[in-house]
Formats: C-alpha cells, sequence, structure tokens
C-alpha cells in the first residue's frame, strides 16, 4: 500500500515539474517577442520633405466651346399673304435692306388709292368752308369737323402703308442667307420660317468655366482657342458674361469676339479654348504628392523636432508638379512628401532628404 502510494506521489511530482517548465518556456517565448515590437516602435520613420517657398504659378485650363455668327435671324412674314415675289439665293450674300420677298398687296394698294381721293375730295372741302367762316358764311363748329374729317383719312392712309410695308420683307443686316424653306405662290404666315440669315463677317465664341473662375473673365480679357483638327491659335476678346451662375453645372457663360475671320472659321464649329490663370511671383507653393485629400478638407504633414504636426490649408492653383497654398503655411515650413500613410499623431520622424 505504501509502495503503491509513492509511485502516485512521484508521478504528481514529475507532472508538477513539466507544467512549471512548460510555463516558464511560454513566458521566455513571449517577453522575446515583444522587444521586437518595443525596437520597431522607437524606431523612426525615414521621410523626405520639402522646404515652402514662393514661386511663379500658373495654370493653363482647356474648356470647350462653340463658334456662333455675330448676329444670326429666322425671317418671317408679319402678316399672312401669298408669295408673289422672292429674292433669297440659298447661301448668298445679301447687303442691308435688299427686298427678300413680297407679298400679294393689290387689295390694300387699291384701300390706299381710295384714301387718297378720299383725302383730296376733304382738303378742297375744308379750304372751301374756311373761306366761308372768313365772311360769317359758315360756323366754327363745321370747319372743325371738316378738318377732324382729313386727319381721319390721313391717319388711315399711314396705318394702310403701314400695312403694305409689312408685305416687303428686307434683309435686317448684310449677311449669308441659309437654305430657303419656301417656293412663289405659297401662302404665308407668321409661322412660317423662309429662310435665315447671319452676320458671318464676324464671330462669337461661347463657353463656360467653373464658378471659382468667374471673377478672372472681365470685359477685354483675351483668350485663346483651336479648332477640332487643327493646331493653328486664334484670340477673342471678352465681350460680357451671363448674369449667373448655372446651378445645375456650376459654371459660368462667358461670351468673347472673335478677331480674325479668314474664312476657315464656321459657325457651329467646336473649339478648345485655352486660358492661363495665376502668375504671381509670391505664392506659396509645396509639391501636389504632399497633399493629403480628405472628405472636408485638405492637409500636410509639418516636420517638427522629429514629430509629426498635421495641419489643414487651402490650396488654389496647379501645375505638373506643385500646388499653390493660399492658408495653412508660412515660407519656411518643413513639409513632409513622402511615407504620409505609414505616419501616425505621436510618431518619430527623420529626415533623410530636404528639398
Amino acid at each position: 500500500m505504501s509502495k503503491i502510494y509513492l509511485n502516485i506521489l512521484h508521478l504528481l511530482i514529475i507532472f508538477s515539474s513539466s507544467l512549471f517548465l512548460l510555463s516558464c518556456e511560454k513566458e521566455k517565448q513571449k517577453q522575446a517577442s515583444a522587444i521586437p515590437s518595443v525596437a520597431r516602435k522607437k524606431k523612426p520613420i525615414q521621410v523626405e520633405a520639402f522646404i515652402v517657398k514662393t514661386k511663379s504659378l500658373s495654370e493653363k485650363i482647356e474648356v470647350p466651346g462653340s463658334l456662333l455668327p455675330f448676329e444670326e435671324t429666322e425671317i418671317r412674314p408679319e402678316i399672312s399673304g401669298r408669295l408673289v415675289k422672292m429674292n433669297m439665293p440659298e447661301g448668298g450674300i445679301v447687303e442691308t435692306g435688299v427686298l427678300l420677298a413680297k407679298l400679294f398687296d393689290e387689295d390694300l394698294q387699291g384701300q390706299l388709292n381710295k384714301l387718297k381721293v378720299q383725302l383730296k375730295i376733304a382738303e378742297k372741302t375744308l379750304e372751301r368752308q374756311q373761306e366761308l367762316l372768313k365772311i360769317q358764311g359758315i360756323s366754327q363748329q363745321e370747319v372743325d369737323l371738316s378738318e377732324l374729317q382729313v386727319n381721319n383719312i390721313k391717319a388711315d392712309i399711314e396705318l394702310v402703308q403701314v400695312s403694305i410695308s409689312k408685305t416687303e420683307i428686307r434683309a435686317p443686316y448684310a449677311g449669308k442667307l441659309g437654305l430657303r424653306n419656301v417656293s412663289l405662290g405659297a401662302y404665308l404666315s407668321p409661322a412660317n420660317v423662309l429662310t435665315t440669315i447671319r452676320q458671318l463677317s464676324r464671330l462669337k465664341l461661347d463657353f463656360t468655366v467653373p464658378e471659382k473662375y468667374g471673377e478672372l473673365f472681365t470685359k477685354g480679357k483675351t483668350v485663346k482657342f483651336t479648332l477640332a483638327g487643327s493646331n493653328r491659335f486664334y484670340t477673342a476678346t471678352l465681350l460680357a458674361t451671363e448674369a449667373e451662375i448655372a446651378t445645375e453645372t456650376r459654371s459660368l457663360k462667358v461670351r468673347a469676339l472673335v478677331q480674325e475671320n479668314g474664312g476657315s472659321l464656321i459657325p457651329g464649329a467646336f473649339a478648345k479654348v485655352q486660358f492661363l490663370i495665376g502668375g504671381d511671383d509670391h505664392s506659396l507653393i509645396i509639391p501636389t504628392q504632399a497633399v493629403i485629400p480628405e472628405a472636408r478638407h485638405k492637409k500636410v504633414i509639418i516636420y517638427q523636432n522629429g514629430k509629426p504636426e498635421f495641419r489643414i490649408v487651402e490650396t488654389g492653383i496647379r501645375d505638373s508638379s506643385f500646388v499653390q497654398v493660399l492658408n495653412g503655411l508660412t515660407e519656411g515650413d518643413t513639409v513632409v512628401t513622402t511615407g504620409l500613410l505609414t505616419i501616425r499623431t505621436g510618431s518619430e520622424i527623420n529626415l533623410s532628404k530636404i528639398q
């Protein structure tokens, strides 16, 4: 019985010793694994940096535009009538006031002739009554009535003459006619478009710019543009801008006058409008890769005695390498340009290269 007891006791001692040795080994492994982690936390992050400085910076903006005739008008009749005469050569050049079309007006001419005869009779009657008034042979009232009749007939004549002038459709200005939409003998109304006339001696250029650039476009400013398939640059001078910004696109419509037209510019053509913004010699600049974009703002990392400082900045124009900083930095600040994703608040950083 004592022998069995001794064997059990021996086994318990062996088991307890094994557990103790196993726990000691695990503790050593935990301590060994913790040492490299601590060492890694203390190791500084190697980064490159840039000293904030001033430089002349400009940005080239390119936006789409369209060429338009300086003036464009649909030719319509003012009154209804039958077309009896036409002088609208398709694609032809016409001068100001040229008769393009004539509507039937013989009925109006008859009314005009009738009124002219009535006017002559009324004027003679008025002359006789004025002579009789001198010798008290007629009252002043009768003379006034005759004079009123004369004036009424003159007014009717003017109305008929205006109606006759409306039967003549003339070119409002010198320009080029489009395609003709009617033929002789057709009965026309003000809803019918006979043709179009365009003033092509001068052209307009319409384009839109983002709202943040709107204040840069003032009357007299010049822009350059090219046409599709051509490398030649043309110049246009700003005439005006729209009175408000389009809420759908957040852009401003701009209109410019093309300075030259050698016949190669056609209304409706697509144009690429180019203009430069910036050019300030005192713009604070940093490399574009130094900016960390976020949902509501932009940040940069400033090097401060081996520690990072996250700072919110406002940026402006940019080119292929640099971006303008409007607020948030001062000249001489050291901005980190590499390793931005690995740096956290409280990290230790070491500068390996400074530009």
